[in-house]
């Protein structure tokens, strides 16, 4: 797949920022549903040491971590760069990388500790005009 830069380049990575923020107020609230709704069947998150492979993997282990550890923080993500893929058919290239900063706060931080701050890559995919996350990957960011 080539990169590209589509005609809706600025519309498409503004969808790509609401996809975030809205994973980012779906983990605030401790909604794992709302949370898991972002992401495909088959989507993949790997976390430092271990592998989540699927939605449902995914919904469990966050489930877990809202009811638990995470119960109260808050995700922060910025967005640091996209790209756009071509999907070699001459289409839409309905395919994103997105490369994040992206920390976790907890109860009662304005801002994460440093060492809650990570270096994210989401591979996102255009489903029926709804940009969803098919693979997250995330590792400590450099101090």
């Amino acid at each position: 797949m080539a990169t590209r830069t589509p005609d809706n380049a600025d519309a498409d990575t503004d969808a790509l920022r609401q996809v975030l923020a809205a994973v980012s107020r779906a983990w605030e609230a401790g909604d794992v549903d709302a949370f898991v709704a972002y992401y495909t069947e088959g989507a993949s998150a790997i976390l430092p040491g271990f592998p989540l492979l699927g939605r449902a993997a995914i919904r469990d282990a966050m489930s877990d971590a809202f009811a638990g550890p995470l119960k109260g923080s808050r995700r922060i993500h910025q967005l640091h760069s996209v790209r756009f893929l071509n999907d070699g058919e001459g289409g839409g290239g309905d395919t994103a990388i997105a490369i994040s900063r992206s920390g976790t706060a907890l109860p009662g931080e304005t801002e994460p500790a440093q060492d809650r701050w990570s270096m994210a890559t989401w591979v996102l995919s255009r489903h029926a005009g709804r940009w969803l996350v098919e693979s997250y990957h995330d590792c400590p960011a450099a101090s």
